[in-house]
């Protein structure tokens, strides 16, 4: 493992995001398209390879955490323009997106 210094993770931007809209792809067996909410008129195209653990239509208007200072990546001719934050358990591949436990608002940063 590398450890990073605090200089480093502060550049990192997390925020919470409301999934507006979710569709799977059909060019993929992995990839969401997502449309999402991060507070005020930053509404955002995600995708993510979340399809085999989440249905589209069972994470809309859910809350969970992404990295929004990314690079945006071009997927299937499709743009990602954040990532959504996940774990993935190493026993059983099961992956578990990270969502707030307390009601805050799309755009809230996590410190």
């Amino acid at each position: 493992m590398e450890y990073i210094n605090i200089d480093d993770f502060s550049k990192i931007e997390i925020k919470i995001g409301q999934i507006i809209e979710a569709e799977k792809l059909e060019e993929s067996n992995k990839l969401l398209k997502l449309r999402v909410d991060f507070g005020g008129d930053d509404l955002r195209q995600v995708l993510s390879g979340i399809a085999k653990w989440y249905n589209a239509e069972d994470i809309i208007n859910k809350k969970f955490a992404f990295v929004t200072n990314l690079e945006p990546r071009s997927m299937l001719g499709y743009e990602s323009q954040a990532m959504i934050l996940a774990s993935q358990d190493e026993n059983t591949n099961i992956v578990s997106v990270l969502t707030p436990d307390k009601d805050v608002s799309p755009g809230s940063k996590v410190n």
